[in-house]
């Protein structure tokens, strides 16, 4: 396994710790792989750059140099093996490069999502706010319907104590003045009803 691959394993561990962002870190790297897919569907691969060497001739005769053969075949392999080697950390650079690419585009995410999180939590701040003042107004309007019904009913009573005691006072004047038109007429027995 790769360098490239195991750090993006280890990334991928990482990630899976945080299942909010593992959707999205997903769908980003699914849309990067779809993109690189394109791209590589565009431009043709480098094909490993061997120079053609002609294989080595064996001369005709009973003298063949197999130190001259086995030195051409190993300065042949060294030749590929080279250029094999330049076209791994050619393709390792450009790996390493968008793998930083696609950490950056994560990071970058991570931090619009930060902030979208931020103003999110702001605004439900603020709609809860709107709700308390909304019920205070409720609670307040409330509470004035109240006391205003119950100055209501005060003034209603007040007003019926007033009468019941002009009635009273009226009252009281009829009886007191009945009582000296009976004192004119002595006291006697009472019978019958009272009208």
């Amino acid at each position: 396994m790769s360098d490239v691959e195991e750090e993006y394993e280890e990334q991928a561990e990482e990630e899976e710790e945080d299942p909010e962002d593992a959707g999205a870190e997903q769908q980003e790297y699914t849309e990067y792989q779809e993109e690189t897919l394109e791209e590589e569907e565009e431009r043709p691969r480098p094909k490993p750059m061997v120079p053609q060497l002609a294989p080595p001739k064996i001369p005709e005769g009973e003298r063949v140099d197999f130190d001259d053969i086995h030195r051409k075949r190993m300065e042949k392999d060294l030749l590929e093996l080279q250029t094999l080697i330049d076209v791994h950390f050619e393709q390792r650079k450009k790996e390493e490069e968008e793998l930083i690419g696609l950490k950056e585009r994560i990071e970058r995410r991570r931090a619009e999502r930060a902030e979208q999180q931020r103003v999110r939590t702001e605004k439900e701040r603020h709609r809860q706010t709107r709700i308390a003042e909304e019920r205070q107004r409720q609670r307040a309007q409330e509470m004035w319907n109240w006391i205003y019904q119950l100055e209501s009913e005060k003034f209603d009573l007040l007003d019926q104590m007033k009468r019941q005691k002009y009635e009273i006072v009226v009252l009281l004047n009829r009886i007191s003045h009945a009582q000296k038109f009976k004192k004119g007429h002595g006291k006697g027995k009472v019978g019958g009803r009272w009208k």
